[in-house]
């Protein structure tokens, strides 16, 4: 069964807003083991909106169309669909009972534009939309078999739409026995860049089949992404567990965490299963590694307090980093990162201390000490580590990725 999904806005086209409907649809059809061949985004134009639309109809089986359903003269959905699909618009009395009321709950006059929501293909079925005014529609082309969903823009209204009307209609649609389970699970590395993961994984790639094994690149990490396709979702959910395994054999010093889990939420996990608590020293972050630690629910068992000794005075009065250590080393260098780690773990009394320091630019740098260079140390249990890592990105880039060393680090250590 192939699929086709239709972003209707010219919104869409200028950048104003991000598709996510999209990406959700593109899921949640992979899920029931559609093949998505084409996405495609139009702009508020009717002659385009019915070229795509027909153009879909005729290399699709189902094709998921969202926005263009509002009020307004520029949401043209209705009328795209009716005349791709050789039909006339007429008043559907279900959806006009559906705006009828809605307006009557609300306390809220319903003026004649909106009216327009109640017109649907001849042929077409109303879809009910217990978030919003605009009804969705279903129709099958006789000729063709091909189905059309069409649901409004507004993310929220789509997902109930789509999990509460839509889907059950795709799964009767589907023959008997070609409904599978798609599931995906996604190993999160650390440590590594994608290119030496890849090589390392090489002969899992050539030999797969079902389940598939895909590298990709995270926000300053890397990813692996395991899918499986089985008629019942626990054969399929064995199928991922052997490959998980097969992958952790030759990674497991790099993965980190599953699907959503964060390095932050991994790291809190740690320390509170142990009992330990954290302090952190930062300079180049800004604050940005204590901002992502607290985003963790439970952190305040865990992670202490955080410190940005910006200046070097505050470097030397906060933490007690020695003024020789940033007079020979400076305050971008091995030296001082540890010295700041110890510091900020022994003055707040903590297990552990993470510190960062280093040139986010865009300015600062030199041939000896370039922007994008940042050392983290990390101290505890008696034992240090430093790492020096150099990147070539914007201030804020710098800094995310700053960050994001820093947090490695800390894995690396308790582990």
């Amino acid at each position: 069964m192939k699929a086709e999904i239709i972003c209707i806005g010219t919104e869409l086209l200028l950048g104003e807003i991000i598709d996510t409907n999209a990406a959700y649809l593109a899921r949640e059809l992979a899920a029931m083991g559609i093949d998505l061949y084409h996405k495609s985004t139009v702009g508020d134009n009717l002659k385009r909106a019915v070229e795509t639309i027909r153009t879909a109809t005729e290399r699709a089986d189902l094709v998921i169309i969202s926005g263009g359903l509002g009020p307004t003269l520029d949401d043209l959905t209705r009328e795209a669909i009716a005349i791709a699909v050789g039909e006339q618009l007429v008043v559907n009395q279900e959806a006009l009972r559906h705006l009828t009321e809605r307006f009557e709950r609300m306390q809220r006059p319903m003026t004649e534009n909106n009216k327009r929501q109640a017109e649907f293909p001849e042929s077409a079925e109303m879809v009910a939309n217990p978030m919003g005014t605009a009804p969705g529609i279903w129709l099958r082309l006789n000729n063709s078999g091909c189905a059309i969903a069409a649901m409004p823009g507004v993310p929220r209204e789509l997902k109930v739409m789509m999990e509460q009307e839509i889907k059950p209609r795709i799964l009767k649609m589907m023959p008997p026995g070609e409904h599978k389970i798609l599931l995906s699970r996604v190993l999160r590395l650390v440590g590594i860049g994608e290119s030496a993961m890849e090589q390392l994984i090489m002969p899992l790639i050539e030999n797969q089949s079902n389940p598939t094994i895909a590298p990709y690149a995270g926000n300053y990490e890397v990813r692996l992404r395991l899918t499986a396709s089985e008629h019942e979702e626990s054969a399929a959910i064995q199928l991922l567990n052997n490959l998980e395994q097969q992958v952790r054999d030759i990674l497991g010093s790099y993965i980190y965490g599953v699907d959503d889990e964060s390095l932050e939420t991994v790291i809190i996990n740690e320390l509170l299963r142990k009992g330990q608590t954290l302090a952190v020293a930062e300079s180049c972050t800004g604050g940005l590694i204590s901002h992502r630690l607290t985003n963790v629910p439970g952190a305040s068992a865990a992670f202490m307090q955080g410190a940005v000794t910006y200046d070097n005075s505050a470097k030397i009065a906060r933490l007690g980093v020695p003024e020789q250590i940033i007079a020979e080393h400076g305050a971008v260098s091995a030296e001082t990162a540890t010295a700041m780690a110890m510091g900020v773990a022994k003055t707040s009394g903590c297990d552990y201390g993470l510190a960062s320091t280093g040139i986010a630019g865009p300015g600062g740098g030199s041939s000896a000490k370039p922007v994008g260079l940042v050392y983290v140390a990390v101290y505890g249990q008696g034992r240090t580590a430093v790492n020096e890592r150099r990147y070539a990105s914007s201030r804020i880039s710098n800094k995310e990725a700053f960050a994001q060393t820093a947090l490695a680090a800390l894995w690396q250590f308790l582990r």
